[in-house]
Parts: structure tokens; C-alpha cells; sequence
């Protein structure tokens, strides 16, 4: 007599149920919180580009760019995490790897963003390495169970 976890493991064609990574639900859910975070990172753009009293200024930062040079930047950054968002959603395994490094980068540029907009910044920075743990992750179970 068959266990589950045996049918489960070999996987074929008469398989109705095969593990398929790039339509998971964590991976789904990655590429949704990339859009959300990308479109939250352009209105934060925006409002720094428009020069809002929503941020504070700080002295003496190590990175300390002007508040529209910040602004530019996760304008940018968000329309580019959008995209990566729109292309996790095809299952494409390169649009997989461009998203790891593109939540990388918002997690990086939303660490340095801490010091105008603290708690903000800091959900951000948990999203996005929430979504480079659930892209890598969704990359590993593929790849355990192509063999």
C-alpha cells in the first residue's frame, strides 16, 4: 500500500496534482506584495519629489542625498518593483531571479530611507526581504522536486 507522501514524490503525468513553483501561493503572494510595495514606493517618490511636509530632515546622515534625490529614486525603484510584480506573475524563472534582485535593492534603498520616515521604511525593508525569502523559496521546491 502507497502513502501519500510516496504518490506525492513521484509526480508524472496521471498526476492530477503536480507541485508546480512559479504558480504557488507564496510565489503569487510575492509577486503582490512587490506591486503593493513598488506602488507605495512611488506615491513615497512623489511626495518626496513634490518636497511634502510628511518627511523629516535629518543631519549629519552618512547617506544623506537631497529629499528629491531620495524622491527619484524610489520613484524609480517602485516602477521597477511594479514590473518585476507584473512578471513573477507569469512563472517565468528569470522574472523570479530580476525580483530577488529588484527587492533587494528596495529593501537596501528603504534601509537608508530610515532616518526621513522610520516606521515606514522599516515595514517596507520586512516586505521586501519577505519577498526575496518567498521568491528563493519557491525556486528551491521547484528545483527539489524536478529531479
Amino acid at each position: 500500500m502507497a502513502s501519500y507522501a510516496t504518490q506525492h514524490k513521484s509526480a508524472d503525468a496521471t498526476d492530477p496534482r503536480p507541485w508546480h513553483g512559479p504558480t504557488s501561493g507564496i510565489t503569487v503572494f510575492a509577486a503582490v506584495l512587490m506591486m503593493f510595495g513598488g506602488a507605495m514606493a512611488i506615491f513615497e517618490g512623489i511626495a518626496a519629489v513634490a518636497k511634502d511636509d510628511l518627511f523629516i530632515s535629518t543631519r549629519n546622515y552618512v547617506f544623506e542625498f537631497s529629499l528629491a534625490g531620495w524622491g527619484w529614486v524610489h520613484l524609480i525603484l517602485g516602477v521597477v518593483l511594479v514590473f518585476a510584480g507584473c512578471a513573477v506573475l507569469t512563472g517565468a524563472l528569470w522574472a523570479r531571479f530580476f525580483g530577488v534582485l529588484v527587492a533587494g535593492l528596495g529593501a537596501l534603498a528603504n534601509f537608508l530611507w530610515v532616518p526621513y520616515y522610520p516606521l515606514w521604511a522599516l515595514a517596507l525593508v520586512a516586505v521586501n526581504i519577505f519577498v526575496v525569502w518567498a521568491l528563493c523559496t519557491g525556486m528551491h521546491r521547484e528545483a527539489g522536486t524536478a529531479g
